[in-house]
């Protein structure tokens, strides 16, 4: 699949093998992270999932659970199972939608709130302290690299195998590689359980009992 020519040139070949070393370090970086999270929510009754539920809910406002997976990338009955631990716990809420009635808002609480503010206050500090030498505009790339992976590999899963020059010449996209959907749309190949696995949220706070 990959091909040598231009190796060390700073060609094509270069840039392709720097993009394999990225996605090699994704599912690792994933599964430390979370382990670091869990290891710090040990005392709090707290998932890592839940905390990116409430990060989400903090950064988008109230959405419905259908909403909050598909901002999240993952199916509705791992989010479902989030916000009712953290309803149980007291962090969220739901609330009448009056787009659709089946379909309530979930929102946060005062007390779920104060939990992922100072989480998140906390976090925003270990950041400063640990990563201080890293320049902003390296992390604005590392953005970007990231954004453009997760959109070309949303097309590859969900069945689109269209390439861009094909598009632009034949002056139309192959309907399988639409953005209607979003990329929330699941294929029937996609392996059960993998939305499952929470989504990597930084590090937390040890002993926090709003988590």
């Amino acid at each position: 699949m990959r091909d040598t020519e231009g190796e060390g040139t700073g060609g094509p070949a270069a840039t392709e093998d720097l993009l394999y070393d990225v996605i090699r370090r994704l599912w690792p970086l994933h599964r430390t992270v979370v382990r670091a999270v869990e290891r710090e929510l040990a005392d709090t009754g707290m998932t890592a999932g839940e905390h990116a539920l409430l990060d989400a809910l903090r950064t988008e406002g109230p959405r419905t659970v259908p909403q909050l997976a598909r901002s999240m990338g993952l199916d509705r009955q791992p989010v479902q199972r989030w916000v009712n631990h953290a309803a149980e716990l007291g962090l969220v809420v739901t609330a009448p939608n009056p787009a659709h009635r089946r379909s309530p808002l979930i929102r946060l609480t005062g007390e779920g709130t104060a939990a992922i503010r100072g989480v998140q206050q906390f976090e925003a500090t270990e950041l400063r302290h640990r990563l201080a030498d890293l320049p902003a505009e390296d992390v604005r790339t590392a953005l970007h690299v990231l954004d453009r992976l997760g959109e070309e590999f949303r097309h590859l899963a969900n069945g689109s195998r269209v390439q861009r020059e094909e598009t632009d010449s034949q002056g139309s996209r192959d309907s399988r590689g639409s953005e209607g959907s979003n990329g929330s749309n699941r294929s029937n190949g996609t392996p059960e359980g993998h939305d499952d696995r929470p989504a990597p949220p930084p590090l937390m706070h040890k002993g926090r009992s709003g988590e």
